[in-house]
């Protein structure tokens, strides 16, 4: 009874929050439901996705963050600074409209469902924003940021930065001759692999490196046992930073399924931060770049330079 209480303080309270001057008026935001949502005040916003706020810090309006969740690891100061609603696929929809939200963008796979449905319920406009794993649709997860928090020129200075960056990471890539066979694996659980298949960040992100990926059965994330890791026979096994849960190379090289292709015989294992590897957000040509260099050394030789443009870009005011 307590919590039911509480919560319907929490509604009634987000609901009134919306009274104040209109900070964005005539605002309307098509999201990944496929509905028009109207944003009328941006100033008290909820990121769930550490691509989404590190796209707000990116168009420097990171004072209007009142909360994020725990993938918003980047840059550091918005763990440090900000309260946290928690797990972006375990959201408690009392700490988000607790923080008294005007605006909630959130990354499309957020939930759980109920938590989703409770903040629709509450009458804060609730943004879904796409996260499709491709060029365009990066840039469109840019410009979706900066509509529905109305700095739409300050996104397109982001989105050409960024589209400056995949240009340069086109040209590197195109001198790749021959695609190594890279496997991505989450973990390994109970001694079988949970890898990445087709329709994952993983997968677009070994593409975008010039690679292939060595799982080309199935969509999404699968376990797989020993001899279809054997049959797949990838050249590389690519993993990501998760503290002490991180995968090890010893680890994978012992593996019976690794064992038997090239990824033991010639020690080849990569582990690159999670976020930067798979949030799909401005870092990502970077990102795809690093991994490159690392699956071709000769890629890092004269004439490969790449600076990217968000360095120079100031896409914050």
């Amino acid at each position: 009874m307590t919590f039911c209480r509480t919560l319907k303080c929490l509604l009634f309270s987000s609901t009134i929050a919306l009274a104040p001057v209109a900070h964005a008026a005539g605002i309307t935001v098509h999201d990944a439901r496929d509905r028009d949502i109207a944003v009328t005040d941006f100033a008290r916003t909820v990121s769930i996705g550490g691509a989404i706020t590190e796209i707000i810090y990116a168009l420097g309006l990171e004072n209007r963050l009142v909360g994020i969740d725990t993938t918003s690891l980047y840059p550091a100061a918005a763990l440090h600074d900000k309260p946290n609603v928690g797990y972006m696929r375990q959201i408690s929809a009392e700490g988000v409209l607790g923080l008294n939200p005007t605006l909630i963008l959130a990354i499309q796979g957020s939930g759980p469902r109920e938590t989703m449905d409770i903040l629709e319920t509450a009458k804060v406009p609730l943004v879904l924003v796409p996260d499709t794993f491709s060029e365009d649709g990066l840039i469109e997860k840019i410009r979706l940021v900066g509509h529905a928090m109305g700095v739409d020129a300050r996104a397109a200075c982001l989105s050409a930065a960024v589209g400056a960056d995949l240009a340069q990471l086109r040209i590197l890539r195109a001198r790749v001759t021959k695609p190594v066979r890279v496997m991505f694996v989450m973990s390994l659980q109970n001694g079988r692999a949970l890898v990445a298949g087709h329709k994952t960040a993983a997968d677009e992100i070994i593409r975008l490196a010039g690679a292939a990926n060595a799982i080309d059965e199935f969509d999404g994330y699968k376990i797989i046992g020993d001899e279809a890791i054997a049959a797949a026979r990838p050249d590389v096994a690519l993993s990501i930073e998760r503290g002490k849960d991180s995968l090890s190379a010893d680890a994978i090289f012992a593996h019976p399924g690794f064992a038997l292709t090239p990824v033991a015989a010639n020690k080849s294992f990569i582990t690159m931060d999670g976020l930067y590897l798979l949030g799909f957000g401005p870092r990502t040509a970077a990102a795809a770049r690093d991994l490159s260099v690392k699956l071709y050394p000769s890629l890092a030789g004269p004439g490969a330079a790449f600076t990217s443009a968000l360095s120079a870009a100031n896409c914050r005011q």
